[in-house]
């Protein structure tokens, strides 16, 4: 019988009813005949690179067993019975022992016959290295033995415990003794005397917005969402006037130090100037396009500064009415303005959760300060110290300022906790208390110098109020720091002053605990 044809089919066979199993069949054994000769040995390919294999287990073992190439001899000392690992090489002959009952060979067992045998780990080390191993094994090791006592019970010749890693231990340091820890160098928290309320106010049909002290220090003005502003006496929390004028919420109120004016701005996109002799307004300030939610005064200038929901601060002269310059940069609404007298001259915390401070002569800004994640609500200056507070949802942060280039700021720290709401006011005095008043109804207490929050009180909604009311939208101290007047959601004026009994045994503040680390942002 023929053997079968393997050539090519033909259109007929084709046609004949030949499958494509079999076609395929065909082709697989065509292919095997034709490259087979590759799986049996051809002579002609590349032969193996033996250098690039040898650097190869070279890499490998070197890796695996450099710590254990150059192993010595473990002998017994004389006097003070300890045992030497020497790092000297296979040839050389080290320190025998004296010692009574000790015989000379005290090497580390099956040290020797992995030195002396040609498949030991050595010497394979040894030949794939070459002539450089050659040369290393020639030059003189100088002894670099580690003295390991040994223990009672340990017998003389055999392997001390934990020797081998005792050698090769790497000694390194933690990072506590590299560089010392934060908290050794934080300032610790003077104690403060407990803030205790001593007075709520009711008079406002509506939340209570802002709150200014007069500078004589004898009344204390609050406008509301009733649309009034009230004057209150400071001794007595008597109600003195109401003004009317408004048509919306009142949320900025402040008194010129130098006039006999009193400011206020409204969500009604309004800014008047009230006179005080007259208790009426005589000017008006028109520009804004949208609510006012900030308003603050120039210590020195004559001017004055009104940010709003059109994301700007607009700088009015105050006797001309006019417009002098429209600081602008920030994306949303400005809800906190602050001023003083040298650079930045005038500082403002915006909801794009950023802070900017202002060249007022330039009329541009300076710096902007992009610490916070959450939008920004209050500022405050410290009466004495050059710096800034800025507080929103996240935490509260204090700057250190400069007035180089315009006006720059230094971010310091953080406040040691987080009051875990929306912060609305902030004040601080001259003794070092700063006062936080959250969304939620908290006056928190802290402490400047350190950041740290010795006192905690939640507001409790007057009768009639629904617990949600709970909140507080401004705050601030009279001319002597001695009193608080909070204004809160539930329409009333709470006033604070400290417990003058109180004493640091019987009134002990919060433990203080120390940051062990501290965010930089």
């Amino acid at each position: 019988m023929s053997p079968p044809d393997h050539s090519a089919p033909s259109r007929g066979d084709l046609a004949t009813g030949t499958t494509i199993r079999s076609l395929a069949e065909r082709s697989a054994k065509r292919t095997h005949e034709m490259f087979r000769t590759s799986y049996l040995g051809n002579p002609l390919l590349p032969p193996t690179h033996e250098s690039s294999v040898k650097l190869k287990m070279s890499v490998k073992l070197r890796d695996g067993y450099e710590n254990v190439r150059s192993f010595g001899d473990a002998v017994v000392g004389d006097a003070a019975e300890t045992v030497e690992l020497g790092t000297a090489g296979p040839g050389t002959s080290g320190p025998r022992s004296s010692v009574p009952g000790v015989t000379e060979d005290t090497t580390i067992p099956g040290l020797d016959a992995a030195t002396n045998d040609p498949s030991s780990i050595a010497d394979l080390i040894d030949a794939i290295d070459g002539d450089a191993a050659a040369r290393d094994r020639t030059k003189p090791k100088t002894s670099n033995a580690l003295a390991v006592a040994l223990s009672p019970g340990t017998v003389p010749g055999s392997k001390p415990p934990n020797s081998v890693l005792t050698q090769f231990k790497k000694p390194h340091e933690q990072s506590a003794q590299l560089i010392p820890r934060l908290a050794s160098k934080w300032p610790k928290p003077k104690w403060h005397q407990p803030w205790k309320l001593y007075r709520v106010i009711s008079g406002h049909m509506g939340w209570v917005r802002s709150v200014t002290v007069d500078p004589s220090n004898e009344w204390f003005a609050t406008g509301s969402a009733d649309r009034t502003i009230k004057i209150w006496d400071l001794a007595s929390g008597q109600l003195k006037l109401t003004l009317t004028g408004h048509i919306e919420q009142v949320t900025g109120i402040a008194v010129s130090d130098r006039h006999p004016y009193m400011f206020s701005c409204g969500l009604d996109k309004q800014v008047k100037c009230w006179d005080l002799e007259y208790n009426k307004v005589i000017r008006h300030y028109h520009g804004h396009l949208s609510g006012v939610y900030a308003l603050a005064l120039h210590p020195e200038l004559d001017v004055l500064m009104t940010g709003g929901r059109d994301s700007a601060c607009r700088v009015w002269d105050m006797r001309t009415k006019t417009q002098a310059m429209c600081l602008s940069g920030h994306d949303n609404t400005v809800g906190a303005i602050v001023a003083q007298r040298e650079n930045p001259q005038v500082m403002t915390g915006s909801y794009d959760s950023t802070v900017k401070l202002w060249d007022l002569t330039a009329g541009k800004c300076a710096n902007t300060l992009t610490h916070h994640k959450k939008g920004v609500r209050a500022l405050a200056l410290h009466p004495t110290d050059f710096s800034l507070l800025s507080a929103s949802a996240d935490n509260i942060k204090k700057f250190g300022l400069t007035s180089d280039a315009g006006g720059n700021a230094r971010f310091k720290h953080n406040m040691l906790r987080k009051q875990k709401t929306i912060v609305n006011s902030l004040s601080v005095n001259e003794d070092g208390v700063v006062v936080s008043g959250g969304d939620n109804g908290s006056v928190w207490f802290w402490d400047y110098e350190s950041g740290h929050c010795f006192q905690e009180h939640q507001s409790k909604v007057q009768p009639g109020s629904m617990e949600a009311e709970a909140g507080v939208f401004a705050s601030t101290f009279d001319k002597t720091g001695t009193r608080l007047i909070t204004v809160e959601a539930d329409k009333t004026i709470k006033m604070w002053k400290p417990d003058e009994d109180a004493s640091e045994e019987t009134h002990p503040n919060i433990p203080f605990v120390p940051p062990k680390d501290m965010r930089r942002f």
